[in-house]
C-alpha cells in the first residue's frame, strides 16, 4: 500500500471541529503509530536527500513535531516559527490575514544566517496564509526557502495560490 493511502487510512476525520461545518483531519493517529511516523519521516528524508538543505523550519505547533524528527534524521538544524510572545530573544514578525481576522508569526532574528537554504514544514496546507507568512519571515531574516512541506494538503482550499512560485511537497492530498 502506498504511503498516501496508508496515511489516509490512519488519519481520522473529526466533523464539526473546531467549529461547525469543518471536517478536521486529525494527524495524531500518525504520531501514535510508530510505523506511520517512521514512514512519514523516512519519506521526507528521502525526498530532501541531496538537496543541500541547511535547516528545517517548523510552524507552530505540529510543524515542530515533524520538522524536529526530520532535522534529527538528516542531521540538520531546526528553527521555530511561533505565535507572538513565545520566543525569548529578539524576534522578527510578520502579520497576515486569515479568513476570520489577522494573525502574526515570529522567528528569532538570529536563527538563520544569510543564504541558508531551508524547508518550511507543517502538518497541513489549507488556505496558505500561515505558510506564506512563514516564507516571508524566513526571507526577512536572510534565509532562502527551498520548499514548503506538508503532511496533508487540502487542495480544494487552493492554498498553493497563496504560495505562487514556491515549490510545495505534500504527502497526502484531499
Amino acid at each position: 500500500m502506498s504511503l498516501e493511502q496508508h496515511l489516509k487510512n490512519t488519519i481520522v476525520d473529526v466533523p464539526d471541529f473546531p467549529i461547525e461545518g469543518i471536517l478536521f483531519k486529525d494527524i495524531t493517529p500518525i504520531l501514535g503509530d510508530p510505523d506511520s511516523l517512521r514512514r512519514v519521516i523516512d519519506a521526507l528524508a528521502e525526498h530532501y536527500e541531496g538537496k543541500n538543505i541547511s535547516r528545517f523550519v517548523g510552524i507552530e505547533s505540529r510543524g515542530f513535531i515533524f520538522g524536529t524528527a526530520l532535522a534529527y534524521a538528516m542531521n540538520k538544524g531546526f528553527v521555530l516559527v511561533r505565535k507572538p510572545g513565545k520566543l525569548p530573544r529578539e524576534t522578527v514578525s510578520v502579520s497576515y490575514d486569515l479568513e476570520y481576522g489577522q494573525d502574526t508569526l515570529e522567528i528569532h532574528g538570529d536563527d538563520l544566517k544569510e543564504g541558508e537554504r531551508v524547508v518550511i514544514i507543517d502538518d497541513l496546507l489549507a488556505t496558505g496564509g500561515t505558510a506564506n507568512a512563514a516564507c516571508e519571515l524566513v526571507e526577512k531574516v536572510g534565509g532562502e526557502v527551498v520548499e514548503c512541506a506538508f503532511i496533508i494538503e487540502l487542495s480544494f482550499l487552493n492554498g498553493r495560490e497563496r504560495l505562487p512560485g514556491r515549490p510545495i511537497h505534500s504527502i497526502v492530498t484531499y
